[in-house]
């Protein structure tokens, strides 16, 4: 895959994101959970976003939604299908071009059938039908439209879920966990309906803990780690690990069972604890003084990294590295 230029589904610039919080009394103080975050989807693309519990991933989901709670604060810029997407518009394109898998099954109304509720309470026959059809793909009985969502096991809720982001026909579909609870061959068949919806021109922003999984149907992998994303590989970049870029990566790729299972020693920073420079620093064996400093991200074979050990930087001004982030995944 070369890096050719594609329009983009979405495009994310420099997203930090911190909570107000009290801390004893009346004093408050400003946890930074986001720091610096660049992620795209382009047309016909799925993304994967990986990385360990705590990483940001769902916040991220939360951010492009506009559903971040009141203490949040925000800064960077959000483009969708190439405009900007500030609050007014992020509310009128949400549930519609954009829809949204959500990791907990308690998004569902208790007291609603769950037919109602993925039609969005339409009645028309066309709403019926569509309804019909997802559910029939799923494998949800004829009768799973009249339960209430207390009647449904998780697995079933997940597919109730994934079938009322897809109500809508959006252009962009952002599924955060979508798979727990469901068997291996329905996971894999949602994983290959995602593939089909991006390649029909749309864009999958897929948030997953589950790295060969993502590996069977994505694009590029966005590799995230304490806060912000330390790499953006393309899937064939995960054929070696010498093709990898940043050591945590690398790590990742170790650690999968086809791969020896190597499990790193270490634990990743909590929000608020994140050391100077390098976020990954206590754990890189390669770890030096030069890392305690800002870790730019850069352009490395049509990949980006956060890594001043990683070599072969293919730009040397912002304006070059700019282009070149945008056209990684082209």
């Amino acid at each position: 895959m070369s890096c050719l230029n594609k329009f983009h589904i979405l495009e994310i610039n420099h997203l930090s994101i911190s909570f107000q919080q009290y801390k004893s009394g009346t004093r408050q103080r400003n946890l930074p959970v986001i720091s610096n975050l660049n992620v795209s989807v382009h047309e016909g693309e799925i993304v994967a976003v990986v990385g360990a519990s705590g990483s940001g991933k769902s916040l991220l989901a939360h951010a492009i939604l506009g559903l971040l709670p009141s203490n949040a604060h925000q800064e960077g810029e959000f483009f969708f299908l190439e405009k900007i997407l500030d609050e007014k518009r992020k509310k009128k394109v949400r549930g519609k071009e954009i829809a949204f898998v959500p990791q907990s099954v308690n998004y569902l109304d208790p007291l609603i059938k769950v037919g109602s509720q993925v039609r969005n309470g339409r009645k028309s026959k066309e709403a019926k039908d569509r309804q019909r059809e997802l559910f029939q793909k799923y494998g949800l009985g004829n009768q799973t439209e009249v339960r209430y969502p207390f009647e449904c096991s998780g697995g079933m809720i997940r597919k109730i879920l994934l079938s009322a982001a897809l109500m809508e026909y959006p252009r962009l579909l952002i599924a955060d966990e979508p798979t727990p609870g469901m068997d291996l061959e329905t996971a894999k068949k949602a994983m290959e309906d995602f593939r089909r919806f991006a390649d029909r021109g749309n864009g999958v922003l897929l948030i997953t803990h589950d790295i060969e999984l993502a590996l069977e149907v994505a694009d590029r992998i966005a590799v995230f780690y304490a806060g912000t994303t330390v790499e953006e590989a393309l899937v064939e970049d995960f054929s070696s690990e010498e093709r990898l870029r940043h050591p945590y990566t690398k790590a990742l790729w170790r650690a999968m069972p086809k791969h020896g299972f190597e499990v790193m020693e270490g634990h990743q920073p909590y929000a608020g604890q994140w050391p100077k420079g390098c976020v990954f620093g206590p754990r890189c064996p390669k770890f030096g003084p030069e890392c305690e400093t800002e870790i730019p991200e850069r352009v490395v074979r049509c990949g980006t990294v956060r890594c001043i050990r990683c070599k072969e930087d293919i730009s040397s001004n912002h304006h070059e590295k700019r282009e070149a982030h945008r056209h990684v995944g082209g």
